[in-house]
């Protein structure tokens, strides 16, 4: 893919690099050319001054015949010499070949001037002024020449400069469609691979497993699609052993648990003998243990089961309040232990759901609640219908929920930083199941404040479910509660 890019910008860059070039070329000719004819102009300026001065020291000198004048005039010779060579060096042909002749006309003035007698002829003198004066044209001339010279050139450089325009233009016109081209390729090409493995990463964090990865395109995008698919599919087989090592565990600790229940009856029955107050205390304990360490066990069974998709729902017509009343029954110890009181307004609703799915929702909510409430405090239980709708509502007196904790409560696993301050430690899993059982019943788990000091759960779901399905659970809410 690297290769591709730098192929397709090649031609950008050599177009660049040209016209870099050519900007240059065009910046040293004409700064030379403003030089140039900057120069030209003075030395040309200075060359009629010098030609004026030098006219001026030979008539003095033909008339006072004074030494001083002739060394003066040999000065002013030797400064128009180097003049007319500074001249030479920059001007054109023809300026040049007027320098020649101003050159020549030159040194036959300075002979007669240095051959002049004491006392001049008038012959002499007028074939003097005559020789001035057209040293003094063919000077103005080298100064004619030079401007025209400068202006060629001006010229000139503007014709570089409009084709260089011209060159510029039809470059980027053709490069143009190459630009577009390229930028389509990139969005097909690259872009499209890029898409999938943005959605790809994204249902990974989720927690998306069911879909195979696959990305087309360059190569270095294949392989990097290869190795997400490969991380997939290690994550499903983690997940996999993780629901196995649970369904195993579980199993295992059932039977000895389930001993465990039956002694702690029969105890508190009496088959052993007449328990004294004391005794039937530390069975009662026993046995509320038991009980919440089943429902534990429970919740890692239909947790494992659900995630493995293993089971649907067995749907049934039962009433709402008995099944409330038995939840609050199992719970009995527990309330009376932290001396939680009840708020229950339950309607007589009949239902058409998964009834033993139902009873490990309220277990849940209830035992998350009883575990936040204060001692004393009170428990609010509603459940009412809204036209084909059930709306149960499950609210504690606790601190609340901590807004670190919000995101992540429905997450299996994870137990909230008040949850690690508790004398009762969850699984972890307890809001999991609630979620995955109402979203199985067509329903949602909403968080409500405001209404009660503590957390406040209210599921919405339907009267009567079509038995049988499992439809598809929806992604995980970034809910807010207390972790079970």
């Amino acid at each position: 893919m690297l290769i591709g890019v730098a192929l397709m910008a090649v031609p950008l860059l050599i177009a660049v690099v040209t016209a870099m070039l050519q900007i240059r070329d065009l910046e040293e000719t004409g700064h030379k050319l403003v030089i140039e004819g900057v120069t030209g102009a003075r030395a040309s300026q200075a060359l009629f001054a010098q030609v004026a001065s030098l006219e001026r020291t030979a008539r003095l000198y033909e008339v006072l015949n004074d030494p001083k004048l002739l060394d003066l005039y040999r000065t002013q010779d030797d400064r128009l010499s180097a003049t007319r060579n500074q001249l030479f060096g920059q001007a054109g042909a023809e300026a040049r070949q007027t320098l020649t002749d101003l050159r020549e006309q030159q040194t036959q003035i300075r002979r007669m001037v240095q051959e002049m007698p004491a006392s001049a002829a008038p012959a002499q003198t007028f074939d003097l002024s005559g020789r001035f004066s057209r040293l003094a044209a063919l000077a103005e001339r080298v100064g004619q020449q030079g401007n025209a010279y400068v202006d060629a050139e001006v010229a000139a450089l503007e014709a570089r400069t409009l084709g260089a325009r011209k060159y510029l233009l039809w470059e980027s016109a053709l490069l143009l469609p190459l630009a577009l081209v390229a930028v389509l390729v990139l969005t097909v090409g690259v872009g499209r691979p890029l898409r999938q493995l943005d959605r790809a990463i994204s249902e990974l964090g989720e927690g998306n497993f069911n879909h195979a990865i696959a990305v087309g395109g360059p190569q270095d995008l294949e392989r990097l699609g290869g190795q997400l698919e490969w991380l997939r599919q290690r994550l499903v087989e983690l997940a996999h052993e993780r629901n196995r090592f649970l369904r195993h565990m579980s199993h295992e600790l059932k039977t000895p648990l389930a001993n465990i229940r039956e002694g702690t009856e029969l105890l508190m029955d009496g088959a052993v003998g007449e328990l004294d107050p004391n005794q039937r205390e530390v069975a009662a304990i026993l046995r509320e243990n038991g009980i919440k360490l089943q429902r534990m066990i429970e919740n890692l069974l239909s947790f494992s089961a659900w995630q493995t998709s293993s089971v649907g729902l067995e749907t049934s017509e039962f009433r709402l309040r008995p099944l409330v009343k038995q939840v609050l029954e199992n719970q009995q110890l527990t309330l009376l232990s932290q001396r939680v009181r009840l708020d229950v307004h339950v309607e007589d609703v009949m239902l058409v759901a998964d009834r033993g799915k139902i009873r490990l929702i309220l277990e849940n909510l209830v035992s998350n609640a009883v575990k936040y409430s204060p001692k004393g405090g009170t428990i609010h239980l509603r459940a009412q219908t809204a036209g084909s709708q059930l709306v149960l509502d499950v609210a504690d007196g606790g601190p609340g929920i901590p807004p670190e904790d919000r995101a992540h409560v429905f997450e299996a696993f994870y137990t909230g930083r008040a949850a690690r301050s508790t004398a009762v430690k969850g699984t972890g899993i307890g809001l999991s199941v609630v979620l995955e059982f109402v979203s199985a019943h067509g329903g949602k788990v909403e968080i409500v404040d405001g209404q009660y000091g503590g957390a406040h759960f209210r599921i919405t779901m339907p009267v009567r479910v079509a038995g049988g399905e499992h439809p598809p659970l929806p992604r995980e809410p970034k809910a807010q509660a207390n972790a079970a």
